[in-house]
């Protein structure tokens, strides 16, 4: 069993939240208030933290600000990346602009349309905000163009879910609350409802969700499906089929690895190591090997009971999926070992 850290764990910002503060001190610098060393800003929920200015520039009817992206002691491929905006006077209210490293939107589906920076609502919202209040307190007119950027950003989103989203040259703008949790569940299962509305809204008929890279490999070569037909879920079966019910396609195909399929089978919705185990006693009876519950894993047991436990992992894995999905969304499971070779499927 893992031991708890003896502290907790540290609270970052996100990249949206970083954007407004480099925004906020590059307006100070356009509108004549001097380049500040640090600056304030107010999240949704009314916390005001303060950011380092990291970088700063200036030109003519221009400031940009560069801060310093700090997660905390999340594993973010963000963390340590330099979030910088550019203002600009502009024509018509606040303008975004993707910079270097900030990707655009390419397919329907997600909460900002094709053509836009991927900078998301509620990011925009505090930019917006933030012009508007600053504005309005400096006498100045709200129309200004906010160009983000993230050098190195094009190469830090292969890491991410924007390829498969549609998300060209960057990263996204991301960002609800502001605040990055260490190790949330929540940003990871929030990437596959997007997987999914992405897929829904490009009219794919058969999606796919794998418990890690060697099953999503198989899964995508046994069907030959795109990228963005295949939803990262990781170890979190129960939120993507509960979206999906709510939000069905045709096919969906569950893969992974024999242990984590066999949690499944034994109506886990939850696969991580340390949030569910396989209950050895109860497989040795629904399999009639006996033997199998002094199993210590579920590599161990398959490889006391072969073919007839794979069948069985698959099956069931099946029966469970398919208790969460409306009669009208198909399914089927798809079981493989370590080095990816096929052990069993099943199709309802």
């Amino acid at each position: 069993m893992s031991r708890k850290p003896d502290t907790p764990l540290r609270r970052g910002w996100t990249t949206g939240a970083c954007a407004t503060a480099a925004t906020r001190a590059a307006l100070m610098m356009l509108w004549g208030e001097g380049a500040p060393k640090s600056v304030r800003i107010t999240l949704p929920k009314g916390e005001r933290p303060s950011f380092d200015v990291s970088h700063t520039a200036q030109g003519d009817g221009w400031a940009e600000v560069g801060v310093i992206k700090d997660a905390g002691d999340d594993p973010d491929v963000t963390h340590g990346a330099m979030i910088i905006t550019r203002v600009a006077a502009s024509q018509g209210g606040v303008v975004f602009r993707a910079g270097e490293g900030v990707g655009t939107v390419t397919m329907p589906g997600l909460p900002i349309p094709p053509g836009e920076p991927a900078i998301n609502p509620i990011p925009r919202q505090m930019l917006h905000e933030t012009v508007e209040e600053m504005a309005g307190r400096l006498g100045r007119t709200p129309d200004i163009e906010i160009t983000v950027s993230v050098p190195g950003g094009e190469a830090l989103a292969q890491q991410t879910w924007n390829p498969r989203l549609g998300i060209k040259g960057g990263l996204s703008i991301l960002g609800t609350t502001g605040i990055v949790r260490p190790f949330s569940c929540a940003a990871w299962i929030a990437s596959i409802h997007r997987g999914i509305d992405v897929a829904r809204a490009d009219g794919l008929t058969h999606v796919a969700g794998c418990t890690g890279a060697t099953s999503e490999r198989v899964v995508q070569t046994l069907y030959g499906l795109p990228d963005h037909a295949m939803l990262d879920m990781g170890d979190f079966a129960g939120g993507l089929l509960k979206y999906l019910a709510r939000h069905p396609l045709p096919h969906i195909t569950i893969g992974g690895g024999i242990g984590k399929m066999t949690k499944l089978a034994q109506g886990a919705r939850d696969l991580h190591s340390g949030r569910s185990q396989v209950d050895f006693d109860a497989l040795a009876r629904d399999i009639g090997m006996p033997e199998l519950a002094q199993a210590n894993t579920a590599l161990e047991a398959y490889e006391l009971a072969g073919e007839t436990m794979a069948d069985w992992v698959a099956k069931q894995a099946l029966v469970a999926v398919r208790a969460m999905l409306p009669e009208d969304v198909g399914a089927d499971t798809v079981v493989i070992d370590r080095a990816g070779g096929l052990l069993a499927r099943a199709v309802a």
